[in-house]
């Protein structure tokens, strides 16, 4: 399908470096360690003082999907197209291809929100996204960074060049889906959260009325997920039905949606968490569904297992006004969030 980004956030792509991810170190945290470095070195002692921090700094964990009208780190409307360049390579390193694809239609959604909101809209701009380096990005230390704004949160820790943290990560669109078509942004029709929606209505939808009665928790779903932007991972009973009453079509479309978030990243870290998943089985694994089983209706869901929480909301309207139309959505590590163990 053809994708058309806003033009503020086509001037911004087209400002960095080439898609290929082939070059790129076969460690992830290695090609964050190289990319972090090339970016700070590229920086002037004003802006070193604005996009770093000590590792230590409570601020690493001062994360949210909201319009904030302050924030940590160098905005990407304060860096000339050189430094830019090097922002994006560093959220390259992190992600996949269609993981960058995908962050990068989020930012330009703040365009479509802009205009459809008229200008009335908190900080609505695809280009008021911030990037934190904390520590001293080397081959043999520990280090982390963040690249966050409206909609999009990614936090990463890395240790002698191995990741040992990537969450919270948040991935949000507003609208989810491209209703009406605004000059410049994606057309109409776009679901830039296309899968992580649409497999949990195929799973939910596909369960027996005995099924739903143990899924279905909830007739409304709540106004948004757990601990918005608190950097304490929710930690509650597991609710819904256990993954092992699920049929073997059942469960692969739920290994399918865990799969979708995961390869968000960077190959080699979605194998880890795709791995860990497998490794601590589907006994342990709960799916909660709360609010209406059909789009255009407040709807959620929850994933938990011994190491996760998944949560996906979508309740709030688009700037038309189209009801459950603005999708929130979150992972968080049980055991690892912000590389803690």
């Amino acid at each position: 399908m053809k994708r058309l980004l806003s033009t503020m956030a086509c001037l911004w792509v087209l400002t960095a470096a080439p898609t290929a991810f082939a070059d790129a170190p076969v460690s992830p945290g290695a090609a964050m360690t190289e990319a972090a470095q090339k970016f700070l070195a590229a920086l002037t002692p004003e802006q070193t003082k604005v996009a770093t921090m000590d590792f230590n700094n409570p601020a690493r964990r001062d994360w949210h999907n909201i319009p904030k009208p302050t924030r940590k780190g160098l905005q990407i409307r304060e860096m000339p197209p050189a430094l830019r360049v090097l922002c994006h390579n560093l959220v390259k390193a992190g992600l996949s291809e269609s993981g960058y694809e995908k962050a990068v239609h989020i930012m330009a959604l703040e365009s479509y929100l802009h205009i459809g909101e008229q200008g009335k809209g908190p900080f609505r701009d695809p280009e008021r996204y911030f990037l934190t380096i904390f520590g001293t990005p080397a081959h043999d230390t520990t280090w982390g960074w963040s690249f966050e704004g409206h909609h999009l949160s990614l936090n990463f820790v890395i240790k002698n060049d191995q990741v040992i943290g990537e969450t919270p990560s948040f991935w949000g669109a507003n609208p989810a889906t491209v209703i009406a078509f605004i000059e410049g942004g994606p057309e109409t029709g776009v679901r830039t959260l296309l899968d992580e929606e649409q497999l949990a209505f195929d799973l939910v939808n596909s369960l027996t009325p005995e099924q739903q009665k143990e899924a279905i928790i909830a007739e409304k779903a709540p106004a948004d997920y757990r601990n918005a932007g608190n950097p304490v991972t929710p930690r509650a009973n597991m609710e819904g039905i256990c993954a092992t009453e699920l049929t073997p079509e059942q469960q692969h479309i739920l290994m399918s949606l865990l799969a979708t978030y995961n390869y968000h990243f960077a190959a080699e870290i979605a194998k880890t968490r795709m791995d860990e998943i497998k490794a601590n089985g589907l006994k342990d694994v709960y799916f909660a569904w709360l609010g209406a089983t059909r789009p255009g209706v407040g709807h959620s869901y929850r994933i938990q297992g011994p190491t996760f929480v998944l949560e996906l909301i979508n309740v709030q309207t688009d700037p038309a006004g189209n009801p459950a139309n603005h999708i929130h959505s979150v992972w968080r590590s049980l055991t690892r969030e912000f590389g803690l163990e």
